[in-house]
């Protein structure tokens, strides 16, 4: 048998079925390996989907054609948004998702694909050819030859990985799973930089040794919104099928975990890898925040059909012994029966400004990284890169133009424009705050923003496509109706508006100015709104949003028009910094080493000055 195939995922994760997919879909003969196939879209933190920033990137995978939201959607037991009390550009949701069926249905999926075959093996070795060292296969583990002219690594935690519990230190992979071992020296090989990261994850604890009655309880939410257009409106009875709970750290909790301080892993010295900021240990909240009297931790459940659950926020390289201490000292959890302890795991991942922003290795034509192999944390980054690495490889393959999303269109694309240009010496997680454009990358818009790339690259098929016009003519419609329909100072229409906190009107009134005021909801203007059509929950959400902000909207958009003409200032790819007289030796030293693709990355390089953009576009327009 012929051991050959276009495309090469290497790890069947978040990051790797979203490569495998997107490559298989537009029409590649794709090969997914995985250590274990049992493992296939495994969540080895929190069985979630989405939260803050998180959840605008599953609506964006969704838009460009990506399938981590549709099984989301399938696999949701609590649906939740979150900030529901802030802005709209914030507002993200969140789900909890079965565990188990989550990756049920994501393998069903991967073996049902026509162009996609799965493959239990461990990838050891990455070959090359020619001096430009593309890839021309891999080496597994049994010493099998694999020929392919693009290959993505999708590691995970998985490269030359360790556990840590207490001064314990053993070779593993997440879960209990077996690490990749050999890759890392290859990639080295090849003279990709590596770093060397950790993460970690709280104790699963026996759902019967906990007194919930003594917890906060945290229902779903009423009106569930579908991360997939796929999906249809979601019904709250059909997604809230389980609760969740709320409990705190205490005085007690404090003690143990400062007194034992010097027996984690993360304080003993074992770790040199560098741990998540915004997913802290506990232990590493306590250093940080030593003034804060406690910590909220969220009890969730792993699955309908498993009495795990999972701590949220108690992550710890703690010893067995203490992380009991830890446990028993919070409230309802004094007979806890832990099922897995909490450890701390360490990897290899690479230098990501040694990408370009197609996820493409610069030393290695053909290779592509994505998800935490690139330096990120969480399921949802991954997914996006995967994704975003699998289209690109493809394109490749069939001699068309990459895709490259610009920030303003996308989380994925401020994500990996940070990543490529920026780099990053800890687990990098997409939040709100990194863009500029969060007005515009709203989780209610993102198929307006990406569909119709999505379509382009051949992951949107014309019916899909067909009903993304049909939404957008209907949020167009409605938005022109509440622009012209004027209302009158009806007894009716001030009651109203008293009732709802707002000063009645005198005169007659458009609908979208009574909409614009901070205290009107589109849903109650329906009750004066006598000519309003019927609404899908999406047309209505972004009708209501694009009529609020409108002015805001406005300025942003001309934001991004002006940092577009920086980024169509292309920059030659042979260009010698060096040699440009009047840039800085940092600056030259930053450009040669990222090799920015525009002026508009070269001016978010860390340690370039706007001087060095002013003599770079001298330069340039003398060429």
């Amino acid at each position: 048998m012929e051991l050959k195939c276009q495309v090469a995922v290497i790890g069947a994760g978040h990051a790797g079925i979203e490569a495998a997919l997107a490559a298989a879909r537009m029409g590649l003969d794709t090969v997914l390996f995985t250590i274990n196939l049992d493992a296939v879209g495994n969540m080895p933190c929190n069985p979630s989907i989405g939260g803050s920033a998180k959840g605008h990137l599953v609506f964006e995978i969704d838009a460009l054609g990506g399938e981590m939201g549709y099984a989301a959607d399938r696999a949701t037991i609590q649906s939740r948004t979150l900030n529901l009390g802030k802005g709209a550009a914030v507002h993200s949701k969140r789900v909890q998702a079965d565990r188990a069926e989550y990756k049920r249905i994501m393998k069903a999926t991967l073996e049902a694909e026509p162009n996609l075959r799965l493959i239990q093996a461990e990838i050891v070795e990455i070959l090359t050819e020619g001096k430009s060292r593309h890839v021309s296969g891999l080496r597994t583990h049994l010493g099998e030859v694999w020929s392919c002219s693009r290959a993505i690594i999708a590691s995970g935690t998985f490269l030359e990985s360790q556990i840590f519990v207490g001064d314990k230190v053993y070779s593993a992979g997440p879960d209990g799973m077996m690490p990749a071992r050999g890759l890392s020296a290859s990639l080295r090989s090849l003279g990709l930089t590596l770093q060397r990261f950790k993460t970690g994850t709280p104790a699963r604890v026996h759902k019967r040794s906990i007194d919930l009655s003594r917890l906060e309880v945290q229902g779903g939410e009423e009106e569930p919104v579908s991360y997939s257009v796929r999906s249809g409106e979601m019904k709250a009875e059909d997604v809230n099928k389980a609760l969740c709970h709320v409990v705190y750290t205490n005085s007690e909790t404090h003690r143990i975990i400062n007194e034992n301080m010097s027996r984690s892993a993360m304080y003993s010295g074992n770790i040199i890898g560098e741990g998540p900021r915004y997913c802290p240990s506990i232990e590493t909240k306590l250093v940080r925040f030593a003034d804060k009297p406690r910590h909220q931790l969220f009890v969730e459940p792993c699955g309908l059909d498993t009495e795990e659950m999972y701590i949220q926020g108690f992550s710890t390289s703690m010893p067995t012994d203490v992380q009991y201490a830890m446990l028993r000292s919070l409230d309802g959890f004094e007979n806890a029966e832990i099922m897995r302890y909490a450890y701390a795991i360490e990897y290899d991942c690479v230098d990501p400004t040694e990408m370009y922003p197609t996820l493409e290795m610069k030393k290695v034509r053909g290779l592509y990284g994505a998800g935490q192999f690139n330096g990120t944390s969480g399921y949802e980054e991954a997914a996006a890169q995967g994704l975003v690495a699998g289209i690109n490889a493809a394109l490749a393959e069939l001699g068309r133009e990459p895709m490259i999303l610009p920030r303003s269109s996308s989380y994925i694309g401020t994500l990996i424009d940070d990543l490529v240009t920026k780099g990053t010496r800890e687990p990098y997680r997409v939040m709100t705050s990194r863009s500029e454009y969060r007005l515009l990358l709203r989780q209610d818009n993102a198929d307006e923003r990406l569909t119709e790339i999505g379509h382009r690259v051949g992951l949107i098929d014309e019916k899909r496509y067909g009903e993304y016009r049909k939404k957008m003519d209907e949020v167009a419609r409605e938005i022109d109706r509440l622009e012209r329909t004027v209302v009158a100072p009806t007894e009716e229409v001030c009651a109203l508006l008293s009732e709802l906190g707002s000063t009645p009107i005198t005169t007659g009134a458009k609908l979208a100015e009574l909409l614009r005021r901070p205290e009107i909801s589109y849903k109650a203007l329906g009750a004066i709104d006598k000519e309003r059509p019927e609404l899908s929950a999406a047309v209505a959400g972004t009708v209501e949003v694009r009529v609020k902000y409108a002015g805001y909207i406005k300025r942003e958009l001309a934001e991004v028009e002006k940092h577009r003409r920086l980024e169509s200032r292309k920059i030659p790819e042979d260009i010698s910094y060096s040699s440009i007289t009047g840039l800085r030796l940092e600056a030259v030293e930053k450009l040669e080493r990222i090799r920015p693709e525009n002026i508009g990355q070269a001016s978010r390089i860390s340690g370039v000055s706007p001087a060095d953009i002013s003599v770079l576009l001298i330069y340039l327009a003398g060429r």
